[in-house]
């Protein structure tokens, strides 16, 4: 800490200063380039503007970058490496992705694709999914590379498409097709950590995700006998599927205790005091105010039914109904959830799967130590803990190449923001300070790590 203090009157600390302001301009005019990600070919934006903004932002300090499409046209792929002092180390990856959910700006205060600037915050779809993170990381790696500063390794900075779908045209179709853009990287850092939460008088956690559920989306399907809607009739699909999907949506998994879960609990109740008994601890995590929300989702599987289609005329009885649920599976739980999902169902319901693997790793290393000290540089008195997320990032396709996963994208928050709420939600908006905060801290982290 006292090195980086005595920066405070060079060109470091100069350098540091500017990333600092052009952060809030960088996420500002990310969220203007409207990146909706429906799912849908004909509906979707594609990414290729913002990739072309950020490899032009890259390239106007020295970074020589690759871009890569898919192969669907637009779906564009932005990665760039700094090579770093020791390059036997294992690379450190920085990666974040581009495309961000649909919004409905008639629900807005302010329209989703301005990034409007104004009461403190950067408000518009993306602002904390993941615009932000990705403007951080262009200001770092914009400072780092502008003021010729050599990382004690090699960084890899990757901007990418598609992560709200999948990653299917983005991480997933890099790491299968592109996999030399990643050679020598061992860890990454992305979203939805290193946020904090504001757990007793003025005491910070700061929540480092070492850990996501699986993703199992998956496609039901049920077959009857079509005939016309004024007879009688015993081989309905339309009410065998209802039937189906009412006993899923009213289930409930049992509780299962990963060792993240259980460590981001055992800080908690050290910072206050709080004890989460395993015969309420739902109740007792309900207590945890808008971070219950998730928190509470990694306590057990889930599978919610989100879509349901079938018929094509109101007086004809279709042979065929579907239905769509967003299943969310704990580390080591996949076998046991599908068997016991079959018994929820019953044999005459069909069952397709699109999965992405959990990802889990622990909360100790050299990695964590940096994280930790960069925070608390900033934030002395500050808590770190590790926490699982409900959710699903990128780091499910880099584990395929034996990366180690963290989510650490810093941000200090306001005891009454209601951060979790701000995802997919409406309204989205980052603080102008905690975007100056996280750059700050990437910065530090990136010249430590």
């Amino acid at each position: 800490m006292s090195e980086y203090r005595d920066l405070s009157n060079d060109r470091h600390a100069a350098g540091l200063r500017v990333a600092e302001d052009e952060v809030v301009t960088l996420a500002s005019e990310l969220i203007r380039i409207d990146t909706t990600n429906t799912g849908d070919p004909a509906t979707l934006k594609g990414e290729r503007a913002a990739a072309e903004y950020v490899a032009e932002k890259l390239a106007e300090v020295g970074y020589e970058t690759t871009y890569v499409e898919s192969g669907a046209p637009g779906r564009g792929n932005v990665v760039a490496r700094l090579a770093g002092a020791d390059p036997s180390r294992g690379a450190l990856l920085v990666h974040g992705h581009l495309d961000v959910v649909p919004a409905d700006a008639a629900e807005w205060s302010v329209h989703p694709f301005s990034g409007a600037v104004q009461d403190g915050y950067v408000w518009g779809r993306g602002a904390v999914d993941m615009k932000d993170m990705v403007a951080m990381s262009l200001a770092a790696a914009r400072r780092l590379k502008r003021d010729g500063i050599v990382p004690p390794r090699d960084l890899i900075f990757a901007f990418l498409a598609d992560e709200e779908a999948g990653g299917f045209q983005g991480a997933k179709w890099l790491v299968e097709n592109r996999p030399e853009l990643f050679e020598g990287a061992t860890e990454a850092i992305s979203e939805v950590g290193g946020f904090s939460v504001t757990l007793k008088d003025d005491v910070r956690a700061y929540l480092v995700e070492t850990a996501e559920k699986g993703i199992a989306w998956l496609k039901l399907r049920v077959r009857g006998t079509a005939g016309h809607g004024s007879m009688v009739h015993h081989d309905n699909a339309v009410t065998k599927l209802a039937a189906a999907v009412t006993r899923l949506g009213q289930h409930r998994f049992p509780i299962v205790l990963t060792d993240s879960v259980r460590e981001f609990l055992a800080g908690v109740t050290e910072i206050t005091g709080v004890d989460f008994p395993e015969d309420d601890i739902e109740g007792t995590v309900g207590k945890l105010g808008g971070l219950a929300r998730m928190v509470g989702a990694t306590l057990r599987d889930t599978a919610n039914p989100t879509m349901l289609t079938a018929g094509y005329k109101t007086n004809v009885i279709p042979s065929v109904a579907e239905a769509t649920v967003d299943c969310r599976v704990l580390p080591g739980r996949q076998e046991a959830f599908e068997r016991e999902l079959a018994e929820i169902l019953g044999p005459d319901v069909e069952r397709e799967w699109v999965s992405l693997p959990p990802v889990e790793t622990t909360f100790d290393g050299a990695l964590v130590d940096a994280m930790t000290a960069s925070i608390t540089a900033e934030d002395p008195g500050a808590k770190v803990l590790p926490y699982m997320l409900s959710g699903g990032t990128d780091a499910k396709s880099f584990q395929q190449l034996g990366i180690r996963n963290f989510g650490f994208a810093p941000l200090r928050l306001p005891a009454d923001l209601d951060f979790t709420a701000l995802f997919h939600g409406v309204d989205e908006r980052v603080p102008v300070e905690a975007l100056r905060f996280g750059t700050r801290v990437l910065d530090r982290f990136l010249r430590s790590s």
